[in-house]
């Protein structure tokens, strides 16, 4: 299988005021043209998931909702998993995203610094190594048999 771990894309500040609860906070335009564009390179590095998980945060939902849209996949491909907004649990994320057949490619969509733990995690079992820097709208390809820590090969990673 082929796991995308995608970094939501540029969302507004952080304001009280206007978004008193923080995970409403929605995209700015420069961070939907921003994502359109990697998610237009997915396709054309045949990359595609075959579905797409996503933090229930608005700014990773609506991530979420452009890579669904500019990959051509049905918008109920694009699947709630609440793990992704909190630190990563592997385990968790595995149980709540079910089974992945072996020719999958899914997408996890999710926000800092919970997404580079989740690569670290994947890639060498330690959430903190490597370190890395994960820029909004970036997207990893970790290849992998199974959901599992520690079993992860890095394939790629576009960032804008």
């Amino acid at each position: 299988m082929l796991v995308l771990l995608v970094r939501h894309a540029q969302a507004a500040e952080q304001d009280a005021e206007a978004f008193p609860d923080d995970t409403e906070r929605p995209l700015v335009p420069k961070g939907r043209r921003v994502q359109r564009q990697i998610s237009r390179s997915l396709v054309k590095k045949g990359l595609t998931p075959d579905r797409v998980y996503s933090s229930p945060w608005t700014r990773a939902w609506q991530t979420a909702r452009i890579l669904i849209r500019e990959t051509g996949l049905p918008k109920e491909q694009r699947l709630r998993a609440d793990t992704l907004a909190m630190p990563p649990d592997v385990p968790a994320i595995a149980a709540e995203i079910g089974e992945v057949g072996p020719e999958e490619t899914i997408a996890l969509v999710g926000h800092e610094p919970w997404m580079s733990g989740l690569a670290g995690l994947l890639l060498s079992g330690d959430s903190a190594l490597p370190r890395m820097d994960f820029p909004k709208s970036a997207i990893m390809g970790i290849e992998m048999e199974r959901l599992e820590a520690g079993t992860g090969t890095l394939r790629c990673f576009l960032v804008p």
